[in-house]
């Protein structure tokens, strides 16, 4: 009988020795305070500094202005963030090819660039709530008498090298030409000189377009689905998510956000952040 309890009490010495040693190895993720000083919202606040990731080359969204200085809605909405926490701004130029790994390096601590979340990305870093749509439509002059795809019939689209976008009004069974550009702007100019009845582009691309030139408009057409942009973060860094979140909640409630997107779109947002299922 004796000899059972201390063969009984042995086995559970070892499987205690082994739960240490499994213990020891194993990572574990951070909790409770752990968690707060390993979150970038802490190493934010401790360095005084806010890196922000984006475009400065995809006007009005981020770009140099003539001091040479970062401007734009993105840049805007990263100002107002950095005063809410009591920081400094520091923009870093991004590419849309370096976003997720300047994240994953930690060269930024949140990246905006005009980034649709998407599943894909999703593997590789975390999105807070969307705080602008986009979809695509078309930019037109305002006496074409174009007001939708429909409008389109035996007329040109002009679109960039390379670009699909004019397949999307071909997929609805509308005969149109297309006619390819080298750039953005080449298209925009063949709409406005008349070599080209419209350009299909993301909308709020042509809405600022449309800002620039009077004589422009874009049409109602949601001509793909709706992409949710969103700010791009770290993996597994929830604090700092949770923070992002209620920042983008709360510029959305005050009407901060719709202020400053009428700033540079010269129209309010066409779509709601929260579609209805």
């Amino acid at each position: 009988m004796k000899l059972v309890k201390t063969s009984a009490k042995i086995a559970c010495g070892f499987a205690v020795v082994g739960l240490l040693a499994i213990a020891g190895c194993t990572k574990t993720a951070p909790t409770g305070q752990d968690a707060s000083a390993s979150s970038t919202l802490h190493k934010v606040l401790q360095r005084g500094t806010l890196r922000v990731g984006d475009c400065l080359s995809f006007a009005p969204f981020g770009f140099m202005d003539q001091n040479g200085k970062p401007d734009g809605y993105d840049v805007d909405l990263a100002k107002e963030l950095a005063k809410e926490m009591g920081v400094k701004l520091e923009m870093v130029d991004t590419t849309s090819a370096n976003r997720i790994p300047n994240l994953q390096t930690s060269k930024v601590d949140v990246v905006f660039c005009n980034f649709t979340r998407n599943l894909e990305r999703a593997k590789e870093i975390e999105f807070t709530t969307p705080y602008v749509v986009a979809s695509e439509a078309m930019l037109v002059r305002k006496d074409r008498g174009i007001h939708s795809a429909k409008d389109m019939a035996n007329r040109t689209i002009a679109t960039v090298k390379g670009s699909t976008n004019g397949d999307e009004v071909r997929s609805m069974g509308i005969p149109v030409k297309i006619q390819e550009y080298d750039s953005s702007q080449a298209a925009i100019l063949a709409v406005k000189q008349g070599q080209a009845d419209a350009m299909i582009e993301d909308t709020n691309f042509l809405a600022y377009q449309a800002k620039l030139d009077p004589s422009l408009t874009v049409t109602d057409d949601a001509l793909v689905p709706l992409e949710y942009n969103a700010f791009g973060v770290k993996q597994g860094d929830q604090i700092w998510l949770n923070y992002l979140n209620l920042y983008l909640f709360n510029i959305n409630a005050s009407g901060l956000n719709k202020q400053l997107y009428h700033k540079w779109f010269g129209i309010d947002p066409k779509f709601p952040l929260n579609p209805q299922f």
